[in-house]
């Protein structure tokens, strides 16, 4: 499939003939470097930025140096630069984001990989927030900047600055264009020895001219929040080497240079690839077995390729430093046994270590086998037990910074999940059968069957007593009366985070729970303290019932002839005055066409008491419900009481209390008296299952109410802001199906968040609470007039 820039006309119609020119001038170029799905992606992001409305230089800048960051990362940032762009337009001038747009290709290019890249995105935006007058001359000495710094040295060389001037802002500019001396002091603290990015193709040359093959390296940076950066490690055959390393200081010795210490890592890393023909299996292998195994394999492949290049051998063995005297720890004696195994002039008189070198020294002739590996490095891992010294996996590894973590070689037995399951339960298999009723009633009465059955029997519908009608089991199932509450299918929902502007396929999990049934008379009190109240909407609610069938008179254009009025206008005539010519009329059927979901947080907060008062969130809650129900059941729209509480993201509970085709009885009034608060507020994932609820509702309008005491929150949510977005981007999913959502909330600082969440117009914050009972149907009244 091919783009042609003609398919895009509609799209780019708004360009003006500059930007147009510049455009058609870019496209040769960007048709190399870009698949069709990237120029899709590429123009809908010129699109995007012109409707910023923050002038043709910005546009500009997008269409000329997206093609460079494509061809340096690869296409697929591309979207994400775009993202930075418009999501920086409310942060900053359009200057700023035309000078990021500029320094992207430098970015790119020092950064080498897409994934750096991205996070090099997500630290501007953090940035942006801390320091705003920094990051203009920060950006114009990238180029600077990157030839000293890794990423995590930028991001801390620019936090420090942040944080040193937060208030003063012509420091900060100063600081930030590497004007002042603390700022080149601190860049001088932050700088690494040796770039990966200066080094890389000599890098890839040397390999090439050992092993005659192409070997692909990626940077790594985990060097966030210290110097230390990520071990070096092998992953789907790529090579991932730290993004800068220091020259390896040796005491006594000269300094190995940064420059080779990447080619000592880059060399081992190769061997492995080329010399490991089978993964080894660490099946029944406790850590320690691992570790010693891993010594075994390191020294194994170095010595083929020592064979090969005996060159490397002088390479390695000068960033081995272990010597006898280092016998504390289990990683000591590891380090000395990898570089005795290396090194034959290396003296060492323990008796484990001498064993190691004899045990390798007689499979020399076998070396291209790893199964003796495994075979060395069992047997010396028992022998290295008997010096009662414990292992820490953590601890206890490799020194040599060369060597990487060997999770490349290593065959792990997949997990599975139905062994996983069925753990402990070996002898039961548990199986479920759907019975008819006359099955069930045959066998209802089973004393002996308990949680180890070997079979469920489950039934279509509930199944209620006949007999003894009197008495207090009269209303209730057989399952509400002694058996479990049913599990329900669940309902997986997408969630959206904000930090990568992407959802999270099914990430949460809603689970729908039975309500438990309550006092009666809870409901009955509620009603009779409110009489007042009840008495004083009736005039309102008798106005918003549907009137039936309604003429409309005086009307030019309608139904039929209004008689009454044509005889006017005869008279009129025969008087030889101007004539009324509305005469005629339209019968008009006045229905409502509502279809309202109240939804409730039955969070652990609700169960609080009311500042000064002796009853909870949860009773005024219970108490506003009752009136709205008995308000909404007055005027005739089908309504729906539903509750929410969530125990991370794969519990997030759902009660229905009432259904928009049950009557409003004593069976949901029962529920409602039962209502409990308890966990968390996962608010987006109860919105959208409201939302499919209300979806199914062939109503024209439809309304959803939620009612909450504080902002969205949960157990395994630790930004505050990530829950927050999602419910937004769940008002907005329910919208798309008609639904207008009106949040009615009871935090007094709910301002600061629930008007971004719901809208200006669609939010109530109630000051006090006491008067949410007569505030609810007041609002019920003004949202479907």
């Amino acid at each position: 499939m091919s783009i042609k820039l003609e398919d895009y006309a509609e799209l780019l119609e708004d360009l003006s003939p500059h930007t147009r020119d510049t455009l058609n001038a870019t496209w040769h170029e960007a048709t190399k470097v870009f698949s069709p799905r990237g120029l899709d992606n590429y123009l809908k992001g010129v699109s995007a930025i012109r409707g910023l409305g923050r002038g043709d230089d910005l546009v500009e800048t997008w269409i000329e140096q997206a093609p460079l960051v494509a061809k340096e990362v690869g296409e697929d940032v591309v979207a994400d630069l775009a993202t930075a762009a418009l999501m920086l337009a409310s942060k900053t001038s359009g200057a700023v984001i035309e000078l990021l747009l500029a320094s992207a290709p430098t970015a790119a290019n020092r950064l080498w990989d897409a994934d750096l890249f991205l996070k090099y995105l997500q630290f501007l935006n953090t940035l942006i927030a801390q320091a705003p007058r920094g990051v203009r001359p920060m950006l114009d000495k990238l180029e600077v900047l990157f030839q000293h710094l890794t990423l995590g040295g930028l991001r801390r060389w620019a936090l420090w600055g942040a944080h040193a001037h937060r208030t003063n802002y012509e420091e900060q500019i100063r600081y930030f264009g590497l004007e002042s001396k603390e700022s080149l002091a601190m860049l001088q603290k932050e700088r690494k020895g040796t770039l990966l990015v200066d080094v890389q193709r000599r890098i890839n040359m040397y390999l090439r001219a050992l092993w005659a093959r192409d070997f692909f390296m990626r940077p790594t940076s985990g060097d966030f929040e210290s110097r230390e950066g990520y071990r070096p490690y092998i992953a789907d055959y790529l090579l991932h080497v730290p993004d800068a390393v220091d020259d390896f200081a040796i005491e006594g010795q000269e300094p190995v240079s940064g420059l080779e210490l990447y080619r000592a890592t880059a060399a081992h890393c190769a061997a492995h690839v080329v010399e490991t023909k089978e993964p080894i299996s660490a099946e029944a292998l406790n850590p320690m077995q691992m570790a010693v195994i891993s010594v075994i394999e390191d020294a194994r492949v170095e010595a083929l390729s020592i064979r090969r290049f005996p060159g490397l051998k002088q390479l390695w063995s000068r960033l081995h430093v272990a010597t006898p005297d280092m016998n504390a720890s289990v990683g000591d004696y590891l380090n000395r046994l990898a570089r005795a195994l290396l090194d034959e002039t290396y003296q060492d008189n323990d008796p484990w270590i001498a064993e190691g070198r004899v045990l390798f020294a007689a499979v020399q002739d076998r070396l291209g086998d790893n199964q003796i590996s495994w075979e060395i490095g069992v047997q010396l891992a028992h022998n290295l037990t008997e010096k009662r010294i414990p292992f820490n996996p953590r601890t206890d590894i490799l020194a040599a910074p060369y060597r990487d973590d060997n999770r490349y070689f290593w065959e792990f037995e997949e997990f599975d999940f139905d062994k996983a399951a069925g753990a402990g339960y070996e002898s039961i298999k548990q199986g479920r059968k759907n019975v008819s009723v006359m099955e069930m009633v045959n066998a209802i009465d089973v004393e002996t069957a308990g949680d180890d059955a070997e079979e469920i029997w489950v039934l279509s519908t509930e199944l209620f007593p006949y007999e003894n009608i009197g008495d207090e089991s009269h209303g209730k199932s057989f399952n509400e009366m002694e058996g479990k509450e049913p599990v329900s299918d669940p309902f997986h929902y997408s969630e959206w985070d904000y930090q990568i502007q992407l959802e999270r396929p099914a990430w949460a999990t809603v689970l729908e729970k039975r309500a438990k049934s309550g006092d009666l008379q809870v409901i009955d009190d509620i009603t009779a303290k409110y009489k007042r109240e009840i008495h004083r909407m009736k005039f309102l609610l008798d106005a918003m019932q549907p009137q039936g069938v309604q003429r409309i008179r005086k009307l030019e254009d309608g139904d039929e002839i209004d008689i009454n009025a044509a005889i006017a206008s005869f008279i009129d005539i025969r008087l030889g005055n101007q004539p009324d010519p509305r005469i005629m009329m339209r019968s008009v059927r006045k229905t409502r066409d509502f279809s309202i979901l109240v939804l409730l947080d039955l969070s652990e907060s609700t169960n609080e008491l009311v500042q000064d008062q002796e009853y909870s969130v949860l009773d005024l809650t219970r108490q506003a419900c009752v009136l709205l129900a008995d308000a909404i059941d007055k005027v005739g729209d089908p309504f729906a009481i539903h509750g929410f509480c969530s125990d991370g993201r794969h519990d997030v509970e759902y009660t229905r209390f009432k259904d928009f085709d049950q009557h409003w009885n004593e069976v949901p009034k029962a529920k409602l008296a039962g209502m409990t608060g308890q966990l968390s507020t996962r608010m987006g994932a109860a919105i959208r299952h409201a939302g499919h609820h209300l979806k199914l509702q062939r109503s024209a309008k439809k309304l959803l109410i939620v009612i909450t005491d504080g902002e969205p929150a949960d157990i395994d949510v630790r930004d505050p802001q990530y829950l927050r977005y999602d419910t937004k981007k769940a008002v907005e999913e329910v919208a798309r199906n008609g639904v207008t959502t009106y949040c009615m909330s009871l935090d007094p600082r709910a301002d600061n968040y629930v008007s971004r969440i719901f809208g200006q117009k669609n939010y109530m914050v109630v000051d006090h609470v006491q008067r949410l009972p007569e505030k609810l149907p007041l609002l019920y009244a003004g949202l479907t007039r």
